[in-house]
């Protein structure tokens, strides 16, 4: 076999090494866990305008240049200052009873019912703000289908008190097509494009505008999903953290010649006949299935987003996010593919933090297909169906995630499914839906399994959120595995032959030793050869390359901490279908 390179990457800070079977990284967790916005008790708001208090932004137009983000100024001045003052982004502009739902009779004027989309501490750019009353903030504000106006409050955020109301800013285009996110069809020579717009079918026709590098353009319809407060399953989502999504569309790129640069452009039909474009993107084709060549994937989790203007969260609730984001864009070019496997934005309720997820995303999704799994963040909510019944989600439960995204799947709100990639066959399950014996998923999962083509495709790959178990014990005495249905899984990788499952949730790197029925099959820890009969966990790995080598490196410094390698020549595999697979594998 030609050598065959993957890659593997994520977000970790430092690295410690565990017991024989184990490598795992320290926790170094430097938020709290909660997501910010959640924070602001933002019913309790009361009036407080004062005549001598004011807040200025500018510039009042922005995307001038054609950009979907751009950054803007705030003036603050307030006679009586307090270093708990702070200045909330709202978007739309307006905000009034008016535009609230009747969940209940607490209306206090002004009574605001929607939480701002950032916010930051008036004093961050001016320490002495206290005694000057006086700051200069700095926003990064990316187009979201409205307009924004900016509001100073003092109390803090659990007694906000509104002291002044900004000017009104906005994009010039704000229903532009944008963020597009890129997904493999269900079959290797099809690729999907998604992307967020202001424009419903009753406005513009969607549509992409694609080739071949080079040649002719031809067009593609695309579909078009929005969603609704009342879809939401729970609060904040469908409450204080309700958002409008927009219009999401989604077209089907068909009969791609492998290995092949194709360029695209998003555009929209208006009823007038003119045409509303976004820039335009690339992106490379699938090799064909069973292509030997260098075929480098990326597999990530728990990644979250972060604001790069320093507003709520940056180096507070997903202090790694932008270290893996950027590590991923600046490495673009030695990316094919990548898999997010679950807790993707960590909005938790607040829809407004997945257009900046996407935002976010945008140079890596718009340029290799990025595949999706479900995560307690995504799905779980108290009797929506998920396994688990807690309120990971915020109210979202699943809806979101379905929407904003497009994988492979028969059945979207069943998050499995299956994607080929050259000489890679994945098996994607949801641990957010029961997955036991019996189960409708556990059949998908054996069906995947064993349909995938040995010959063409040897290495088999299954990915799921939640981690079947693991051994550290710096958080939860190892406790927060998902032993539901480990067993029964286990035997179905026995019996197909699974070569590495990954899993995230735990928000640290740990692999184990070729596994079966809780034992370590194999002592080797760092070239796999000879009889291997188990299959190797790995929770958030990172980097590897060569005919299965891997390193993990941080995110945040690049380096490798942990590397293996599994060669091998196994005819017995290849030769292996539906019940009839040998119970050892020979490796070479």
């Amino acid at each position: 076999m030609e050598h065959l390179f993957i890659l593997l990457s994520l977000f970790l800070y430092f690295l410690s090494y565990g017991p024989a079977t184990a490598a795992a990284a320290s926790h170094a967790w430097h938020g709290d866990g909660v997501q910010p916005l959640s924070k602001i008790a933002i019913h309790k708001t009361l009036y407080a305008l004062h005549e001598n208090a004011s807040v200025k932004a500018h510039p009042l137009v922005l995307g001038k240049s054609g950009g979907d983000s751009d950054w803007i100024t705030v003036e603050v001045e307030c006679p009586n200052p307090s270093n708990d003052d702070w200045v909330a982004v709202f978007s739309p502009a307006k905000f009034n009873s008016s535009t609230c739902p009747p969940v209940d009779d607490r209306e206090e004027f002004p009574y605001i019912c929607s939480a701002p989309i950032k916010y930051k501490y008036a004093n961050e750019s001016n320490a002495g703000y206290n005694k000057t009353g006086k700051a200069s903030l700095k926003f990064q504000l990316i187009n979201q289908r409205a307009d924004f106006s900016f509001e100073l409050f003092s109390g803090g955020l659990t007694d906000p008190k509104l002291v002044a109301v900004s000017n009104v800013v906005s994009f010039v285009n704000p229903k532009a097509p944008v963020y597009p996110r890129l997904s493999q069809g269900k079959s290797w020579d099809e690729m999907t494009v998604t992307w967020t717009s202001g424009y419903n079918i009753d406005e513009a026709v969607p549509f992409v505008e694609w080739g071949m590098k080079g040649e002719s353009l031809t067009r593609s319809p695309a579909g078009t999903l929005t969603f609704h407060r009342n879809t939401m399953c729970a609060a904040p989502a469908r409450t204080v953290g309700w958002r409008d999504p927009g219009f999401i569309h989604t077209s089907f790129l068909k009969n791609l010649w492998p290995n092949s640069e194709y360029t695209y452009k998003l555009g929209h039909k208006l009823l007038n006949g003119s045409y509303v474009w976004s820039k335009s993107y690339f992106f490379k084709s699938s090799p064909f299935p069973g292509q030997e060549s260098l075929q480098q994937v990326i597999i990530v989790g728990d990644i979250g987003k972060a604001e790069r203007d320093g507003s709520n969260e940056y180096a507070n609730y997903q202090p790694g996010s932008l270290n893996t984001t950027d590590k991923l864009i600046k490495d673009l070019k030695n990316i094919d593919i990548v898999f997010h496997i679950g807790d993707i934005a960590y909005a938790n309720g607040y829809i407004s933090q997945w257009d900046q997820f996407t935002s976010q995303m945008e140079p890596i999704a718009s340029t290799v297909p990025y595949m999706i799994a479900s995560g307690n963040h995504e799905r779980d909510a108290p009797n929506s169906g998920s396994f688990y019944d807690g309120n990971d989600s915020g109210g979202e439960c699943g809806v979101l995630a379905e929407t904003m995204y497009y994988v492979p799947a028969e059945n979207r709100a069943k998050f499995w499914y299956s994607t080929d990639y050259g000489m890679f066959h994945f098996c994607i399950a949801d641990s957010e839906h029961d997955w036991r014996e019996g189960t409708e998923q556990y059949k998908f999962i054996e069906k995947c399994l064993a349909s995938a083509d040995r010959k063409k495709q040897p290495w088999l790959i299954f990915i799921a959120h939640r981690v079947l178990g693991y051994s550290s014990s710096y958080w939860r005495d190892g406790s927060f595995g998902e032993t539901f249905g480990r067993s029964s899984l286990e035997g179905l990788w026995h019996k197909y032959k699974v070569d590495i499952a990954f899993f995230g949730h735990i928000h640290n790197s740990e692999r184990t030793c070729p596994i079966y029925q809780y034992q370590c099959v194999n002592s080797e820890k760092s070239d796999y050869s000879g009889i291997v009969n188990g299959t190797i966990n790995v929770v958030l790995t990172a980097f590897n390359h060569s005919s299965l080598m891997f390193e993990y490196k941080k995110s945040s410094d690049g380096n490798v901490y942990d590397s293996f390698t599994i060669s091998r020549d196994y005819p017995d595999v290849l030769a292996c279908v539906h019940d009839g697979c040998e119970p050892t594998t020979t490796a070479n």
